[in-house]
């Protein structure tokens, strides 16, 4: 939730030293005039506040952690608008020019500030200080608006200062709720980062060049009226010409980043997709990214999903519950037994399982799992569906294939509370098997999710494909711990609500690549031996994954 109720800007006392009030000479009535000014703050606090969700949502995408983001982008941007209103006292016997080059430069900045971040971590990798150095420009023009804006008011009609204040403040939160609500549920979903960021740039110097070239043009001196249409029409033209070359823009910054090979782009509501590899020919040669992480590699995908799925179906395994898993390979791993009755894949975007049905490439690598009439779908976040009267079924299995537990907005579907929700969907006997992030490289994380577990009441055997554990052979085309073809580091987490499942695979199960008996329990042993012991569970209201 963002927090408006900072101060925007030091306000000035009904008579500021040093500035003499005089009333404006204006073309409406002053009551026409008043509104006017009521109206201007509305709309540029609807922008700042887009603005900010801008950068938050950006940050969160392009660097990660969006807890992180979150806080650097709020406490830098409100520092900043204390600094601005500081600085623009010097502009108070001048409100209307410095409040109209204002508005200029906070819908210049603005407007680019999506496209500049997201070009700083197309070439350069890096885009936290491009966000820190936005965030601390806006917040100091949207701080120098207030005071401005104060004299300004007070110029049309004199009244006490907290008469003032409560008129500006109101007319300031409520077009803040209206910015704050059009970012989510208009402008990203209808015209995305980019050009919804262009588009509030522009809103933003028309509304605030117009209030002052129209309704204080009698303040401006001629060259400052001919100054001020120059700069605002350079603003207006250079987001105009940056919207249109928007498209063009995107796709030679999404092939730095993912390479020559994007075939698919999609922003859907949850994330953006990103799908590359040739259209034809082999499906180990693609990548599914989403949000900037790599999600799928079909050069060796079917080592993690082996891993993951069939040291859980040893045992009865007629009814199977799959958590997140929209690109359908788990679920293809699954379907691989003809004793499975029925398969439950409850992923948060439809937009996932979509390219999972209908993309070539991506169909052909989960065997075209979504034709199976064994397997239904649905398009609920795990934790609120595993709360529901639907998970009253019980299943012998439940795969949990979702994102790692260090991205925040995964931590929940780590949580304490969500594998007691797991437990209880569970048969007598059922296993559950969980993705919990890498064990060699960040340990603390893997053995959180562990102890999370146990503390769900659930009796655990970790394992891992990554590191030492060489128990997992390769496929037939690579070798894995060469120089070129590295290890990848995954790790698991095996369950039961009795004993501590045994990691094995059964005789009769479909011939595996990556995945073997002797291999689950060699890395049984070498992870046993990177035990982190004493570590708290990670819960909802205290989440300990970093």
């Amino acid at each position: 939730m963002i927090d408006r109720s900072a101060p925007r800007g030091v306000l000035p006392a009904a008579e500021p030293r040093g500035v003499q009030t005089v009333p404006a000479a204006l073309p409406v009535q002053p009551r026409t005039g008043r509104l006017l000014v009521l109206a201007t703050v509305f709309v540029c606090a609807a922008c700042g506040l887009v603005y900010e969700l801008e950068l938050l949502a950006l940050g969160s995408y392009l660097i990660g952690d969006s807890v992180t983001q979150a806080s650097v982008v709020l406490s830098v941007m409100v520092f900043a608008m204390g600094v601005g209103s500081l600085l623009v006292k010097r502009l108070r016997t001048r409100p209307a020019f410095g409040f109209a080059v204002i508005e200029a430069g906070l819908a210049l900045l603005g407007g680019f500030s999506a496209m500049a971040l997201y070009a700083s971590f197309a070439w350069l990798g890096e885009s936290r200080p491009a966000l820190v150095a936005f965030s601390f420009a806006i917040g100091v023009l949207i701080g120098a608006e207030i005071p401005l804006l104060m004299v300004l008011i007070q110029r049309i009609r004199r009244q006490d200062a907290g008469g003032a204040v409560a008129d500006l403040f109101a007319a300031d939160y409520v077009g803040a709720l209206v910015g704050g609500l059009a970012f989510p549920f208009l402008l990203l979903p209808v015209l995305g980062q980019l050009t919804g960021a262009m588009l509030t740039g522009t809103v933003n110097a028309v509304v605030g060049g117009g209030l002052v070239l129209w309704l204080f043009r009698r303040d401006l001196s001629r060259r400052c009226r001919w100054l001020l249409l120059a700069v605002n029409a350079a603003v207006l033209a250079g987001l105009a010409c940056a919207t249109l070359l928007a498209d063009d823009f995107e796709r030679v910054a999404r092939t730095a980043v993912y390479g020559g090979e994007v075939r698919v782009a999609v922003q859907t509501g949850v994330q953006e997709l990103v799908l590359t590899g040739p259209s034809t020919g082999s499906p180990r040669s693609l990548d599914l990214y989403l949000d900037g992480r790599l999600r799928v590699s079909g050069y060796d995908e079917y080592r993690y999903h082996e891993a993951l799925v069939h040291p859980a179906m040893t045992g009865p395994h007629a009814r199977v519950l799959v958590l997140g898993g929209g690109d359908g390979l788990a679920a293809r791993e699954v379907l691989r037994y003809p004793d499975v009755a029925a398969v439950t894949v409850v992923d948060l975007d439809p937009g996932v399982v979509r390219l999972a049905r209908t993309d070539p490439m991506l169909s052909a690598l989960n065997g075209r799992a979504y034709e199976d009439p064994r397997l239904a779908v649905v398009s609920q976040d795990a934790f609120r569906w595993l709360r529901g009267p639907a998970a009253r079924d019980r299943f012998d299995v439940i795969v949990s294939d979702l994102p790692d537990p260090g991205i925040t907005p995964s931590t929940k579907l780590y949580s304490q509370e969500f594998y007691g929700l797991a437990a209880r969907a569970l048969t007598p006997g059922g296993r559950i098997a969980v993705h919990a992030g890498p064990l060699t490289t960040r340990p603390r994380t893997y053995w959180t999710v562990e102890s999370t577990l146990r503390a769900a009441g659930l009796r655990t055997t970790p394992y891992s494909t990554g590191g030492r554990l060489s128990g997992f052979a390769a496929g037939p085309d690579r070798t894995l711990g060469t120089a070129d073809a590295p290890p990848q580091d995954w790790g698991f987490v095996l369950a039961a609500r009795d004993r501590a499942p045994e990691l094995r695979v059964d005789r009769d199960t479909p011939a595996l690549r990556a995945v073997s008996t002797r291999g689950l329990q060699e890395a049984a042993r070498d992870a046993a031996r990177t035990r982190l012991s004493g570590l708290p569970p990670s819960t909802l209201p205290h989440p300990r994954y970093s």
